[in-house]
């Protein structure tokens, strides 16, 4: 079983903290639906994320395309991912339960620490994991560093 990491985004964009998640991701030979709310929005993030540098190439592609399940990498609005990921980031409010962590490596979290509404919907999540009896952790940057702030038993 795996478990549940939420990250409260306070200084770097949600795309830098993505890039950063994926990379340990892919080195640990996972693959990664990152999940997001809004198609749009997943444009965008998809653009982002080949803008990096080229010695962080990240592998991967936007739902809809002919090679979906080959993706290291998918991004998508659907719960149900064609390439079998070991992962889910869910980024933008996008939906997660506690059900699925039980079939994942890790479920990522991503929220913004300057959106109210993102705050209070990343609670509901951490309420639920917890209530459902998954091992969680929330993560908040202090002055640039990650530190685990919080952290829920599990079973």
């Amino acid at each position: 079983m795996g478990k549940a990491m939420f990250y409260h985004l306070t200084r770097d964009p949600v795309e830098v903290t993505a890039a950063t998640l994926l990379t340990r991701a892919l080195g640990a030979g996972w693959r990664v639906a990152l999940r997001g709310g809004d198609r749009t929005r997943l444009e965008w993030l998809d653009a982002q994320l080949w803008l990096g540098a080229k010695d962080s190439f990240l592998p991967h592609g936007l739902a809809g395309g002919p090679h979906d399940a080959d993706q290291p990498i998918l991004l998508t609005t659907a719960r149900d991912a064609p390439n079998r990921p070991a992962c889910v980031m869910a980024v933008d409010r996008a939906e997660v339960d506690a059900s699925e962590v039980a079939a994942l490596e890790r479920l990522w979290i991503l929220f913004d620490g300057q959106d109210e509404a993102a705050l209070t919907h990343a609670r509901g999540q951490w309420k639920a994991m917890v209530a459902a009896g998954v091992q969680a952790e929330y993560w908040s940057q202090d002055g640039g560093a990650w530190a685990k702030k919080a952290q829920s038993g599990g079973g």
